[in-house]
């Protein structure tokens, strides 16, 4: 599928063999018992590689695969507060959200309102700015509270990216 005239060719070790025509290419990589590739073809003239394509195939995937067991995977945890939320229990969570923190992971704290709640909007805010200042030596607010229907939400994440190695789901 090389539709160029000529190509240059580069040989297995990655020496430069030439300029050749494409049919020359092809029978040199045929009488190798390789395959003739072409790895660059928006120079000029495009380049061509003599190789085991299969092979080639083969440790391109593994590299990748390399490449992904590198990366570092963020979840978002969402933790629910109430405006009535009982001290124990807001400590309780409070230890929940520095355990995700301290995994690298971002966490959305929420206040819910319920019935006529949603007229006291200043008693959640108090709630956030009360968690937020509890975390405000590991955290870091990365997203400003908003209101979205009934609930008042923030999102905060890890002051420093903790490199944890997770396999990805």
């Amino acid at each position: 599928m090389i539709f160029a005239p000529q190509v240059r060719v580069i040989n297995e070790e990655g020496q430069q063999i030439g300029i050749l025509p494409v049919k020359e290419a092809l029978s040199l990589a045929e009488s190798q018992g390789l395959d003739l590739v072409e790895i660059a073809p928006q120079a000029k003239p495009p380049v061509c590689k003599i190789i085991d394509y299969g092979k080639y195939m083969y440790e391109l995937k593994k590299e990748q695969q390399r490449a992904k067991k590198k990366q570092i995977v963020i979840k978002l945890h969402e933790i629910k507060f109430g405006i009535m939320t009982d001290d124990h229990d807001m400590d309780h969570k409070m230890r929940k959200i520095q355990e995700f923190l301290s995994e690298g992971d971002k966490v959305k704290l929420t206040v819910m309102f319920r019935g006529r709640e949603l007229e006291h909007k200043e008693l959640g805010k108090i709630v956030l700015d009360k968690v937020v200042e509890k975390l405000k030596d590991i955290a870091v607010i990365e997203q400003l509270p908003k209101q979205e229907g009934r609930a008042l939400f923030t999102v905060v994440g890890p002051q420093k990216v903790v490199a944890v190695k997770r396999k990805s789901a």
